[in-house]
């Protein structure tokens, strides 16, 4: 490119000669010879107007009056050949002749002294999009190499430098209201999910949910932990599929219907035949899936039912991983499928994990893969559960711009040893019913009592409530029946079951009734009571003082 000449033309200037010419025409024959007007003439000629050449126009003058600003620099140290009034108002004069590096300081904080080397070496233009300058403003850089001298021996770069403030201060408004956004649609999501999990005796319990995305959408991610009494755990996991404020109210609901159907302390498999209905009630287009485990200590195992969910992943205290696949039902709000429940062992020094997609689905890699890959590093992850957590989430490559949400709920049954096993006891008298159930199941409460060196105030509140349950099941239950205390770092738990599956409720009895008084009498003196549904069929009956 020659920078002292144009070489474009302007449409029509092929024939500048031609318009240059005085156009004239020959008479009317038909008239008297008068010229015809010159406005017919113009009508009747193929000749365009002069139009001025673009090669023909002062460049300096051009490149004064263009709103961009404009520089020249020549050569390996990139001297200033020039610079146009633009460019004297935004940055000051600039000395011509002087190195870039010293003349046009403004270019060396922004970087740009490599890309003009860059430009004159490969002879190709490079253009860097909306740097802020010193002077405040923000502009697009285009670096163009050019031939600077006549001969073309010479090798320059031309500068070309657009405003881009408005774009750019209007890019920064857009950016930042979709942080604020997108911060607002967190807060609506974490403020859905439990800000504090509760704390059984017998577990030790870490979530975390990761956001997925840098929209602001939220996602319908939840989970949760909930205490049954009588020393068992609930916990759930749940996914409502799509993004939006839409579905994190359904998540919403959905979570807020768990807790209540869990004080009904219903098998697993029930609470999700009662969630089925009511997600197709909320919303019968929108898809989510569930686990609900609860967790037994008495019994050391964890009973589930899955909703179309992922399956939970067991570690034993050897480090043995079992995926409990089985049985797993369509996704809530189907309709017409009767869950079932199932099981998987979970003694102590066990750690099991809940999931949800986002950890272990990727677009180009089967589900399995990502499940078993999550399987390998739960093998080899040690620790407290949230260092559990924080590892499974790093091995499965969750970074802040992840494009899912992820929930993960990890939960260990410890081992105990030493001291602190000695706070969590069990004990438990099979009972074949007749007269002498009542004063054995008093005589066997009081011992166990007394051993476990319990205050005598507490001692006979225990006794008292062992007695009244083991009645309340010698009236109104069936053998098999079984009494048994349990005792916590926090708590003593008195249970009797028997295998009648009528559950007993408290009521006001009359000054004339003969019974009606023994399940108000434990609710009165204990700090908490229930009773429950037991798979085998039959119930149980339970009551649990605090202690202090």
């Amino acid at each position: 490119m020659n920078f002292t000449r144009w070489s474009a033309r302007l449409p029509g200037t092929q024939r500048r000669t031609a318009a240059q010419t005085e156009h004239t025409v020959s008479p009317d024959l038909r008239g008297e010879g008068a010229p015809v007007p010159a406005a017919r003439a113009e009508q009747l000629t193929d000749d365009a107007p002069p139009v001025p050449a673009v090669d023909e126009l002062p460049v300096r003058d051009v490149l004064d009056r263009v709103p961009a600003l404009v520089a020249l620099v020549h050569g390996p140290e990139h001297r200033v050949a020039y610079v146009n009034d633009s460019y004297t108002v935004a940055f000051g004069v600039r000395p011509v002749g002087a190195p870039a590096s010293e003349a046009l300081p403004e270019l060396d904080e922004l970087g740009l002294l490599p890309l003009l080397d860059q430009v004159l070496r490969s002879a190709k233009s490079r253009t860097v999009k909306s740097r802020k300058t010193s002077n405040g403003r923000s502009y697009t850089f285009t670096c163009t190499p050019v031939d600077t001298s006549p001969k073309g021996q010479g090798g320059g770069v031309l500068i070309f430098a657009t405003d881009v403030t408005d774009h750019a201060e209007a890019a920064e408004r857009l950016r930042a209201s979709e942080r604020s956004q997108r911060e607002t649609a967190v807060t609506l999501q974490r403020s859905l999910l439990p800000q504090e999990l509760e704390e059984p005796d017998d577990l030790r319990i870490a979530a975390t949910y990761h956001p997925g995305g840098t929209e602001a959408a939220v996602g319908g991610d939840w989970y949760d932990v909930i205490t049954l009494g009588g020393g068992r755990t609930a916990l759930v996991i749940g996914d409502v599929m799509g993004r939006g404020v839409r579905a994190a109210a359904v998540m919403g609901q959905l979570r807020t219907a768990v807790r209540a159907y869990a004080r009904l302390d219903l098998p697993p498999h029930e609470v999700l035949q009662l969630l089925d209905g009511l997600a197709a009630e909320i919303d019968a287009n929108q898809i989510a899936t569930c686990v609900y485990a609860v967790h037994d200590p008495n019994e050391g195992r964890l009973i589930y039912a899955s909703a179309g969910h992922l399956p939970i992943l067991v570690r034993d205290e050897s480090g043995t991983v079992v995926r409990a696949d089985e049985p797993t039902g369509p996704p809530l709000g189907t309709g017409g499928w009767l869950h079932a429940s199932g099981s998987v062992p979970l003694g102590p020094g066990s750690t099991a994990v809940l999931y949800t997609d986002g950890l272990v689905e990727r677009r180009d890699e089967d589900l399995d893969e990502g499940i078993a890959s999550l399987e390998r590093a739960l093998a080899g992850a040690t620790g407290t559960p949230q260092v559990v957590c924080d590892r499974l989430v790093r091995s499965a490559g969750v970074t802040a711009d992840h494009d899912d949400d992820v929930a993960v709920l990890v939960l260990q049954h410890p081992a105990r040893t030493g001291p602190d096993r000695d706070l969590f006891r069990n004990a438990a008298l099979e009972l074949l019913g007749g007269v002498e159930a009542a004063p054995r199941a008093r005589a066997f409460a009081s011992g166990v009592l007394t051993s476990w060196r319990f205050p005598a105030e507490l001692q006979d509140l225990g006794v008292l409530a062992a007695s009244e349950l083991v009645a309340n099941s010698l009236q109104h239950g069936t053998p098999p029946m079984r009494l048994r205390l349990r005792r916590t770092d926090r708590r003593l738990i008195i249970e009797v079951t028997d295998g009648d599956d009528h559950l007993p409720r408290r009521r006001r009895a009359e000054p004339a009734d003969e019974a009606g008084r023994g399940i108000a009498i434990v609710a009165t003196i204990a700090s908490n009571w229930g009773a429950r549904r037991t798979p085998g069929g039959g119930k149980a009956v339970w009551c649990e003082f605090a202690l202090k």
